[in-house]
């Protein structure tokens, strides 16, 4: 799907038009909202940085991106901004946006320590060979939640208020760092 369809699947939810699984859910129909006002949010005040978009914007050959997500998934909402925001700055790169729990979804090549994690972004050149992939967050952000994961002193709404602080400090700028060195490695 295209991202225009991507974010309409915000609204359906929202709007009750989509209630299949996990979406007949009220805590997941609370984590799309809510990432819903993060996407705005990002799209708002994050700022793309200047080394990033000289590498993107001097990007020759046409690339094809996809992104595997779902809206309900917290640091796919911290991600999907920047990565939009660098689509738009060449018009040679084409981004599909896959859910990742779609039958159709290619998660299963992209698998993170054995699991569906997400976002992940595959980039491909024009004739469909991966370059590289992405996901499913920033380095710093995963050794967290990996460190995270084992600590049972720690409750998981605290976990996921530290990840999300996190975000929010770095701003986007862990993502973007790696995404510029991923592209100067295989471009």
């Amino acid at each position: 799907m295209n991202l225009v369809d991507y974010e309409k699947q915000f609204q359906e939810i929202l709007d009750g038009e989509n209630t299949n699984y996990p979406y007949d859910s009220e805590d997941y129909i609370k984590y799309v909202k809510l990432n819903q006002r993060r996407i705005k949010r990002w799209t708002k005040t994050g700022k793309i940085l200047p080394e990033l978009m000289e590498t993107i914007q001097s990007i020759e050959q046409p690339l094809n991106w996809v992104l595997i997500t779902e809206p309900w998934c917290g640091d796919a909402a911290h991600s999907h901004t920047f990565i939009t925001k660098l689509v738009a700055l060449n018009p040679k790169i084409n981004l599909t946006v896959q859910n990742r729990d779609a039958p159709s979804s290619e998660i299963d090549k992209y698998l993170t320590n054995g699991g569906k994690s997400i976002p992940i972004l595959v980039v491909r050149d024009a004739e469909g060979n991966d370059l590289f992939h992405w996901g499913p967050r920033p380095k710093e952000a995963q050794e967290m939640v990996m460190r995270l994961k084992k600590d049972d002193s720690i409750s998981m709404e605290d976990k996921k208020k530290e990840v999300q602080m996190w975000y929010n400090k770095d701003k986007g700028v862990s993502i973007q760092q790696e995404l510029n060195q991923l592209f100067k490695e295989n471009l």
